[in-house]
């Protein structure tokens, strides 16, 4: 089975001169994978025209946020209409840095059902800020599963990605290790079936945390990962071929 990528940008680069090179680089790190799915999650305002301009089929194109709503009066918001339009396939949705800026639960819930309706798929991030012994995190993980999957029936489970990011490993000196991916792999899976039945092990999940060509395998091999969302690593073209090409294996 083939890793997925997802090569999220964030507000990066500053230029659409920039932008083309880098997903120039991209295409090629793309091109010659064997082993490897990428999705690019570029500034909205750089998306359709990087993705107009592609005619291949080894990329495919995310943007990093959007509002639950069709249409309306929202300011500064881009709707899922709007990023199919663009041709996204994909949503990142509750990322850690949207949370940190306000983003709830329920947000997420809202903005996973509107994705599933416009046939996107929701690359729905979960993860705590700090970990502590007594295992708080996993409650922390649970509600955040729980609240956004509410709505979701059973057979559309197949359809969206987890990722999960440890927002306290993320440059931290020891950073999540495998063991401990492992493991957090396993308790998500048990926490979807138990609110959603054994569909619930047919999730796909992801890691993202301070991940670069130096841990990516190992992540996917002992992490029990079907692949990664990479955000620094993603804008450095030498940094990410390598990543992928580590992945190739």
């Amino acid at each position: 089975m083939k890793s997925i990528v997802v090569a999220n940008w964030k507000m990066n680069p500053g230029s659409m001169k920039e932008a083309k090179k880098l997903f120039e680089a991209t295409k090629k790190a793309a091109d010659v994978s064997r082993n490897v799915t990428i999705i690019v999650a570029p500034p909205a305002i750089f998306l359709r025209e990087l993705s107009g301009a592609y005619k291949g089929k080894k990329l495919s194109f995310a943007i990093q946020n959007a509002h639950f709503e069709r249409d309306g009066t929202h300011t500064g918001e881009n709707s899922l209409a709007q990023a199919a339009d663009a041709k996204a396939q994909y949503v990142i949705v509750g990322h850690a840095e949207r949370r940190a800026a306000g983003e709830t639960n329920e947000d997420t819930e809202k903005k996973v059902v509107a994705a599933l309706a416009q046939k996107m798929t929701p690359i729905l991030c979960v993860g705590e800020t700090t970990r502590s012994h007594d295992g708080e995190h996993f409650d922390y993980v649970r509600e955040q599963l729980a609240v956004a999957l509410s709505q979701v029936p059973p057979a559309k489970l197949s359809k969206i990605l987890i990722a999960y990011e440890p927002v306290w490993a993320i440059g931290a000196v020891a950073p999540m290790t495998p063991r401990d991916m492992h493991e957090m792999t396993i308790f998500i899976r048990k926490a979807i079936v138990d609110q959603h039945g054994q569909a619930g092990m047919n999730i796909r999940i992801l890691y993202g945390g301070s991940i670069d060509e130096t841990n990516a395998l190992n992540m996917v091999r002992d992490g029990d990962v079907h692949g990664l969302l990479v955000g620094r690593a993603s804008t450095d073209a030498k940094k990410f071929a390598s990543l992928v090409q580590s992945l190739n294996v």
